[in-house]
């Protein structure tokens, strides 16, 4: 599969209803290593970047969908 489409069970504050995530390549991975911050921070932007939306608006997912988008993530590594 080259994307996932995740329908987010609390919408954000701008309407954002559902997220896709393409899959990700090594350099995705080494991109968000040499970005600042905490780890939480770099996963964040990986998301981002793999969404093609700011670190803003994935941080201001609600947890259920954030944990979404982890099993996304991991399930795309398997």
């Amino acid at each position: 599969m080259s994307s996932v489409t995740i329908e987010l069970k609390y919408p954000t504050d701008k309407g954002l209803s559902q997220i896709t995530l393409r899959r990700p390549k090594v350099r995705d991975m080494i991109a968000s290593d040499k970005s600042k911050g905490s780890d939480a921070d770099k996963e964040v932007a990986l998301f981002a970047n793999l969404a093609e939306l700011s670190p803003d608006e994935i941080a201001s997912f609600d947890m259920a969908d954030y944990k979404q988008l982890q099993d996304a993530y991991k399930d795309f590594l398997l």
